[in-house]
């Protein structure tokens, strides 16, 4: 049976005008309520930019066998156990028959400040999933196939994301394919290194300009940490899991 991609280009560009629409209307509900965060902070407080993509992926895990699934989106009910530490919350769980199928992680980052952004998000990402594979192997979810392990990353596309990046290494040589790159490049390097040391079961990374807010367009970075990549891999296990476990 082939693989149901629910439109998903289509449900990915409402997902972009959502993130836009939700960081303006938390920054708006701030100013009219008197407490307003510094810089871009006020746009994520609400907690809900990244709901558009939660909702595609749900739709992707109910079209392809599990529609009976537990598919977690609440707060209260997203932690796992961790290994180096008691739990970690996850942004959406997706559990059956008992199994974990599922675990994925969706961030995003606007500018203007990208260097260190980029630095908390790369050192949080390979943190989590040494800490979930750690975890896998010691049987914190008991004897199971391995579940997908997802990340999702959205970043504003603007000058400040393209423009070459110089660093410093004063006792040995930065890595050549880093040398000048983007902070767009280098998070498409980071999912595909973090797919490459199997880390993620697959990363993606797409970016969205402001104006997006209008047509909901976004630009993937390669094919291996596109969108399309990540909605096929984790169909794919989605289908092969509701036939395995009927």
């Amino acid at each position: 049976m082939a693989l149901d991609l629910v439109d998903y280009e289509q449900k990915a560009c409402e997902a972009v005008k959502v993130f836009w629409k939700s960081r303006e209307a938390a920054k708006q509900k701030q100013i009219e309520s008197g407490k307003v965060d510094q810089g871009e902070r006020a746009g994520v407080t609400a907690g809900n930019n990244m709901d558009g993509f939660l909702a595609l992926i749900r739709d992707i895990i109910e079209a392809n066998g599990l529609a009976h699934a537990d598919i977690y989106l609440n707060k209260g009910m997203l932690t796992l156990p961790g290994y180096f530490r008691p739990t970690k919350l996850w942004d959406l769980l997706v559990i059956y028959k008992g199994e974990l199928i599922a675990a994925i992680e969706l961030k995003s980052q606007v500018g203007p400040s990208f260097g260190n952004n980029f630095n908390n998000r790369t050192e949080e990402a390979i943190g989590t999933a040494h800490d979930l594979w750690t975890a896998y192997r010691e049987e914190a979810f008991g004897k199971q196939p391995r579940p997908f392990v997802g990340w999702l990353m959205m970043v504003e596309d603007a000058s400040g994301s393209r423009r070459s990046v110089r660093d410093s290494s004063p006792h040995f040589l930065v890595f050549e394919e880093f040398k000048g790159a983007s902070y767009l490049k280098r998070y498409d390097l980071l999912c595909q290194r973090l797919i490459q040391e199997q880390l993620y079961t697959t990363a993606a990374v797409i970016a969205a300009e402001r104006s997006a807010v209008d047509t909901g367009e976004f630009t993937n970075l390669s094919d291996m940490t596109s969108l399309k990549t990540f909605i096929t891999l984790l169909a794919g296990h989605v289908a092969s899991t509701a036939a395995r476990l009927g």
